[in-house]
């Protein structure tokens, strides 16, 4: 039986992490591309011994592409800088990819998430359904490891779902995240949650300022697989992940994380849950700040 082939453009470390981990998996062809001379050799043959890629004619037919390539914000370089460089580079890897294997799903992982997710909507011109991105996944994941962290207990004991933008405005649900089904309200103080959830937001950052030469490649690794898992398995799980939102909470031709179905289709459904007025307040505002960004990056590829 043919097995997929899963694209992971980027080989830095997020690229490298997620190759990696669906190599480990034996399950998929992996092929792993970057623009410098040697990197996905050398990082392909260190991880599997598998024949190593460097270029976009190996990625024909791939079924799935995980696109990591971009720079990192540096000091002193502004949002226009960081989001014109961005865009460039996501528009010609996608525009690569779609000629090369044009029923694909692309799954975004570059920053910024949400405003990338829309430059390769543009550029692809494919489904909403077959063009995600993974920061909700992410910023979840990251909450439910400070949530087992308190209360000493396993993290996939601890479910969660953060909604909105990948950034400071998203949107935490304490209502929908349980401990090994118990509400967390019942099993943690208010202001513990609150400090849990500002982590939360500022948990990308903490990482840098750790680090100090480079940020967060673990986790967004694993939240990367677990997407390509969903949709090779047809799971039909319902991940927060960036997606284009037609009317679902209200919300009109705007990119923002929300929970979607995944399967074989790619993003399937948006799944909605029912929210409070400050929940939903809280969305509709995450949602203009990623329009502007959207805004801005659609300024910038037009100038």
């Amino acid at each position: 039986m043919k097995r997929p082939k899963i694209t992971i453009v980027g080989a830095g470390n997020v690229g490298g992490s997620t190759a990696q981990r669906l190599a480990e998996k034996d399950a998929y062809d992996v092929v792993l591309v970057d623009i410098v001379e040697g990197v996905p050799q050398g990082k392909a043959l260190d991880i599997s011994q598998a024949g190593p890629v460097c270029g976009y004619v190996e990625t024909a037919g791939s079924s799935v592409a995980v696109i990591t390539s971009g720079i990192p914000r540096k000091p002193g370089m502004s949002r226009d800088e960081l989001l014109a460089t961005n865009a460039k580079i996501v528009k010609s890897v996608v525009s690569e990819l779609v000629s090369r294997s044009p029923d694909i799903i692309l799954i975004l992982v570059t920053n910024p998430l949400d405003a990338m997710v829309h430059v390769a909507r543009r550029v692809s011109g494919l489904s909403k359904s077959r063009v995600i991105g993974m920061g909700g996944i992410l910023d979840s994941a990251r909450m439910r490891s400070f949530i087992a962290a308190e209360l000493n207990v396993p993290g996939p004991d601890v479910e969660a779902m953060v909604l909105g933008g990948h950034g400071d405005t998203m949107v935490p649900l304490p209502r929908y995240t349980t401990v090994k089904g118990k509400p967390i309200s019942s099993l943690m103080s208010k202001d513990k949650l609150d400090a849990i959830i500002k982590r939360t937001r500022e948990g990308g950052a903490e990482i840098v300022g750790l680090l100090k030469t480079g940020s967060a490649f673990y986790a967004p690794s694993a939240s990367a697989v677990d997407m390509v898992e969903a949709i090779h398995k047809d799971q039909k799980r319902v991940l927060p992940c960036s997606a284009l939102c037609e009317g679902e909470y209200g919300l009109k031709d705007v990119i923002v994380g929300v929970p979607v179905r995944i399967g074989r289709g790619g993003m399937e459904q948006v799944v909605e849950y029912e929210l409070t007025a400050e929940e939903r307040a809280a969305l509709e505002a995450s949602a203009n700040a990623v329009r502007e960004l959207c805004a801005a990056v659609d300024r910038l590829m037009a100038s």
